[in-house]
């Protein structure tokens, strides 16, 4: 395969993708309502995004990284209220925990990190758009989408009027002319944060949020969007409602890529059944590198069911492609071949084929192939993978990196004497005072572990 393919959720098939322009391919991923921390299943889409990303920018020359945050919110709001302070206080932190979380699973930062408070203009402009199309309406100081208006309504999540409406769990209220329209703008009492707009002092409602932001910075039309499959309906919908009819004429975005949540020990996360996993609770239990990589073990339109068991495998994988890496310490760095890889990515991101590419890559530097380390490497930027060096992995964390490196220069240079005594003594020394297991292997060649 020579040319990208993705599954597009809005035609439901996978498709060749053929951006708008070639020089500047623009990308907006649906980011974090910032009230509390990550869970597991935040970091999927992020993970998958990532890895987009990544392929992307090999194919193209530029691409333009759109994550938002929301930062202004019923939820932020309660929290605000409940310790008496702004939504800014209550924010702030948890966008500094995402960003943490998110960059210890090695993912890319987007280029541009809009936050919701920052785009109150083009969020009346595109309501005020609405209004004069026909598509919206006032009423009792809210601004509402008529659903009726728009035709098209519906189509992109397949879903019948009734089925809308259950999905949508519309509130009941006198003023909307039908139950299914939706909030683009409500009043704010003093006690809540607020924005003077033609309609009074008020906020905007979630879905008008990522339509305003997306505009700004990547048009009235770009290439794709992303997000979890839980966000079809009714957030996607909405927001492909509002943009097209704020803008006739326009797609919103051309390929809407979804990847499917996540279970954990075979059952849908959830507080109430006790397995709500919170990602810096994961990331204290295993490295960042091994989370993404069991994150990219299923493909991303496939349910993943995360477990202790599933953490404990991908680690395993991981230290069989770091022990591959180690065997050739001095391989020269050169450009290979890495078509099974980019082949497995460019048909519809199938991360599961391309981590059976890195085996095959392994099973070359075991077998005395230096290249197979080499692509190993390779392979490994292009996935975001193998981000520490071989003893950084396999040691852990905890050991003294210097020293070890220290004892085992002298290791080498005993040898070398054939003063094997002494070469022993260094070596009792490593696994007596740092855990450390030296294997020796031909021609004067070793590796580390942990012990």
């Amino acid at each position: 395969m020579t040319s990208l393919s993705l599954y597009n959720t809005r035609t439901r098939t996978k498709e060749p993708f053929t951006p708008i322009d070639p020089e500047n391919v623009r990308a907006y991923l649906c980011g974090p309502t910032v009230y509390d921390r990550a869970h597991i299943g935040n970091a999927r889409n992020v993970v998958i995004f990532d890895v987009l990303i990544r392929l992307l920018r090999r194919l193209y020359p530029k691409v333009t990284y759109v994550r938002n945050i929301t930062d202004v919110d019923d939820k932020i709001n309660v929290r605000a209220q409940e310790r008496g302070v702004s939504i800014e206080e209550v924010t702030e932190a948890p966008i500094n925990w995402y960003r943490e979380d998110m960059g210890a699973l090695y993912t890319l930062p987007p280029d541009i990190e809009p936050r919701a408070t920052e785009h109150i203009p083009e969020i009346i402009a595109i309501i005020e758009k609405l209004i004069l199309n026909g598509h919206a309406y006032e009423a009792e100081g809210h601004v509402l989408f008529s659903v009726a208006s728009d035709p098209q309504y519906g189509k992109f999540s397949g879903r019948t009027p009734d089925e809308l409406l259950a999905g949508a769990r519309v509130d009941v209220a006198p003023y909307k002319r039908e139950a299914g329209d939706f909030v683009l703008w409500k009043p704010s009492t003093p006690d809540l944060p607020g924005w003077e707009s033609p309609w009074g002092r008020g906020r905007p409602g979630w879905h008008i949020e990522c339509s305003a932001m997306s505009w700004r910075h990547l048009g009235e039309n770009f290439d794709i969007h992303g997000g979890g499959d839980d966000l079809i309906f009714p957030h996607h919908e909405n927001e492909i409602a509002q943009s097209c009819c704020a803008f006739p004429g326009s797609h919103f975005a051309n390929v809407w890529v979804h990847n499917r949540m996540l279970l954990v020990n075979g059952e849908k996360m959830s507080k109430s059944l006790g397995n709500f996993l919170v990602l810096h609770e994961v990331l204290e239990k295993a490295p960042g590198e091994a989370v993404r990589f069991m994150l990219m073990r299923a493909h991303y339109r496939q349910t993943l069911d995360f477990s202790d068991a599933g953490l404990a495998e991908a680690r395993k994988e991981l230290d069989r492609f770091y022990r591959a890496i180690q065997l050739h310490p001095n391989a020269r760095e050169r450009k290979v071949p890495l078509h099974l890889v980019f082949d497995a990515l460019l048909d519809d991101l199938n991360t599961p084929q391309a981590i059976a590419a890195l085996h095959k890559y392994a099973d070359l530097a075991f077998a005395g192939n230096e290249v197979g380390a080499v692509a190993l490497k390779a392979a490994g930027e292009l996935l975001g993978l193998f981000n520490m060096s071989p003893e950084e992995w396999l040691l852990g964390d905890g050991f003294d990196q210097v020293e070890v490196d220290r004892l085992t220069n002298l290791r080498i240079a005993a040898r070398l004497r054939k003063d094997f005594v002494e070469s022993d003594r260094i070596r009792d020394v490593l696994l007596k005072e740092h855990g450390v297991i030296i294997e020796d292997g031909p021609g004067g060649s070793f590796k580390l572990r942990k012990a």
